[in-house]
C-alpha cells in the first residue's frame, strides 16, 4: 500500500492480504481506518458541512488488555492457568446532519495456557474459567482470536438518539459483562429518549448476539446454550441448544431520578416465544452529615416462560412453562470520606428457578460477586458484605467482599440447574490507576476463595470449578 499525493494506492493491496493472511473483517477495518487516517491529517476541503468534515472530526479510540489466570481446584481436581493478550480498536465519525457511523473490532492471543482441550480425567468436565479468555466454543482455537464487534449508524435528535447495527448495549440483564478479554455485543435498533425532565427511557429490538468469549455472531435463540447448559427440572441434561425457536428481544427500560436523592428503575426483556424478565430497582443516597452518606436500595424480578418456553418438548425447553420465578433484593450501607460499608440479601422463592441466559449478560443481584452467579437457582437465601476504600489520592480502589449462599441440595434438579453445593465466598479486588501515564494505564488484581457449605456426596463433579477453589487474576488495561 502506497500514498501517493494524499491518496492510497491500490494495485498491490491484494499482495498485502495474501501474504499477511488477514482475516477479512481485519482487512477491511484496516483499509477504512487508513483511509480515516488520510482524512484526519485535512486531506479535505475545510467545508464544516460536508461528510468529509465529519470523517475528518471523527474519533479513533482502543484499548491493550494483559491477562492472566490461574485456578487451583480441590485436589485431586486438575488446575489451570491462561496468559492472553489482546485489544481492540474503534471509530466513529463526527456528526453530518445529525448521523453518525462507527467501525470496530477485537483481538485476542494465546500467549500461554493449561491444554484446555481435555476435560479434567477424574470428572470428564472441561476448563471452565480459563477458556473464557479465548473461543467458548472451540478450545482449540488459539489464534483465529478476532471478531468484528462494532458497525453501526447513529442518529441524533436533540438530547436523543437511535443506533442500528452492531454495538454494545448495557441493560441490568444485557450487559458487556466485561471480564475476559472480549465482551459480549448485540445487534439491532437501539433507542434512548432524554427529552423528559429527570428521565431516561429506552428501547430497543435485537436480532443477533455475540456472546463474551466468542468469535461469531449468532441469532439471539441460537446463542442460548453456546456456555454449559446443566439439566432440565426432570434431572436429564437439558438439549435447548440449537433447539430453540425465537424472533428476537424486545427491551424497554425506564429511569426516572425522584430527585437528588432517589432513583427508580424500571425494565422489561421480552424474548420472543421464550420467556420474560420484568425487573423493578429503587435505590437512594440521603447525607446525615457532612462527608457521610446512608446508601439504600430494594429490587423485584419476575420471569415467566412465554408459550412453551421456547420449545414444545420439555427436554428442549428453556423456559419450562410450569415454574415462575420471584426474586427480592434489599442493600443497605453507610459512605463516609473514601470508605463504603454495604450489606446486602438477596432471595429467589422456591416457585421457579431463576433463568438468564449466561451469553448475555451478568445478573444485577445485589449479592453478586465476580466468578460466580445464582441464575439457575431457586429456593436461595444470600447475604453479602462489600468494603470499598480509596488510598493514595483516589489511585488505588480496594475491595473485600464476603457472602454466604444457602442452596437448594444439588440434587434438587427442579432449583438447582447446574449442581451447585451452598457456598461462602471470598473475593478481594485491588485496582491502580496510573494517572500520571498518558492515555489510561490501569492495573487490577483479583484473588478469590470459594468454600463448599452443601452436600456433594463425595460426587467431585458437584466441586470441580464451584467450591474448595482458588483463583487469582491480574489485568493491565491501557486505552487511548
Amino acid at each position: 500500500m502506497v500514498l501517493l499525493n494524499g491518496k492510497v494506492k491500490l494495485k498491490n493491496l491484494h499482495k498485502l492480504y495474501a501474504c499477511t493472511k488477514m482475516k477479512r473483517f481485519n482487512f477491511l477495518l484496516t483499509f477504512f481506518l487508513v483511509n480515516i487516517s488520510l482524512i484526519v491529517n485535512g486531506q479535505e476541503k475545510k467545508d464544516t458541512t460536508s461528510i468529509m468534515h465529519a470523517f475528518r472530526k471523527g474519533k479513533i479510540e482502543g484499548h491493550f488488555r494483559f491477562f492472566y489466570m490461574s485456578t487451583n481446584n480441590y485436589e485431586p481436581l486438575t488446575d489451570y492457568y491462561a496468559l492472553a493478550f489482546g485489544g481492540g480498536l474503534k471509530y466513529q465519525t463526527g456528526s453530518f446532519k445529525g448521523f453518525q457511523s462507527g467501525i470496530g473490532g477485537s483481538y485476542a492471543w494465546n500467549l500461554s495456557s493449561s491444554d484446555l482441550t481435555q476435560p479434567d480425567p477424574t470428572t470428564m468436565i472441561m476448563n471452565r474459567y480459563e477458556i473464557g479468555l479465548f473461543d467458548q466454543t472451540n478450545p482449540s482455537n488459539k489464534k483465529e482470536l478476532q471478531r468484528l464487534e462494532d458497525f453501526y449508524i447513529k442518529y441524533n435528535f436533540r438530547k436523543s438518539f437511535i443506533k442500528y447495527g452492531k454495538q454494545s448495549i448495557k441493560t441490568p440483564f444485557i450487559n458487556p459483562q466485561d471480564g475476559r478479554m472480549s465482551p459480549t455485543m448485540e445487534q439491532g435498533a437501539w433507542v434512548e429518549i432524554n427529552e423528559l425532565n429527570k428521565t431516561k427511557i429506552e428501547i430497543g429490538w435485537l436480532s443477533r448476539i455475540s456472546p463474551r468469549s466468542t468469535v461469531k455472531w449468532y441469532s439471539g435463540a441460537s446463542s442460548i446454550g453456546i456456555y454449559p447448559s446443566g439439566t432440565a427440572i426432570s434431572g436429564i441434561k437439558s438439549d435447548y441448544k440449537g433447539h430453540l425457536d425465537s424472533k428476537g428481544i424486545a427491551i424497554a427500560g425506564i429511569t426516572y431520578s425522584v430527585n437528588e436523592q432517589i432513583k427508580l428503575r424500571l425494565w422489561d426483556h421480552w424474548v420472543e416465544n421464550i420467556f420474560n424478565t420484568a425487573f423493578l430497582q429503587a435505590e437512594g443516597e440521603f447525607s446525615i452529615e457532612r462527608n457521610r452518606k446512608i446508601i439504600t436500595g430494594v429490587q423485584y424480578i419476575h420471569q415467566q416462560a412465554v408459550n412453551e418456553g421456547g420449545n414444545a418438548d420439555p427436554a428442549k425447553t428453556y423456559f419450562d412453562p410450569s415454574q415462575k420465578v420471584n426474586i427480592y433484593g434489599v442493600k443497605a450501607g453507610l459512605e463516609f470520606k473514601k470508605t463504603t460499608i454495604r450489606f446486602n440479601y438477596s432471595r429467589i422463592t422456591k416457585d421457579g428457578r431463576f433463568l438468564f441466559p449466561r451469553e448475555w449478560g451478568r445478573e444485577p443481584l445485589f449479592t453478586f460477586l465476580p466468578r460466580e452467579r445464582n441464575e439457575g437457582l431457586g429456593e436461595v437465601n444470600a447475604i453479602s458484605v462489600n468494603f470499598f476504600k480509596s488510598y493514595f489520592r483516589q489511585k488505588l480502589h480496594a475491595e473485600i467482599s464476603a457472602g454466604y449462599y444457602d442452596l437448594p441440595d444439588v440434587k434438587n434438579t427442579r432449583l438447582n440447574k447446574y449442581g451447585l453445593p451452598s457456598y461462602y465466598q471470598f473475593n478481594l479486588d485491588l485496582k491502580y490507576s496510573f494517572s500520571d501515564l498518558p492515555g489510561g494505564l490501569n492495573a487490577e488484581l483479583l484473588y478469590l476463595y470459594k468454600m463448599r457449605k452443601g452436600n456433594s456426596y463425595e460426587d467431585l463433579r458437584y466441586v470441580i470449578h464451584k467450591t474448595d477453589m482458588q483463583q487469582i487474576n491480574l489485568i493491565i488495561n491501557y486505552n487511548f
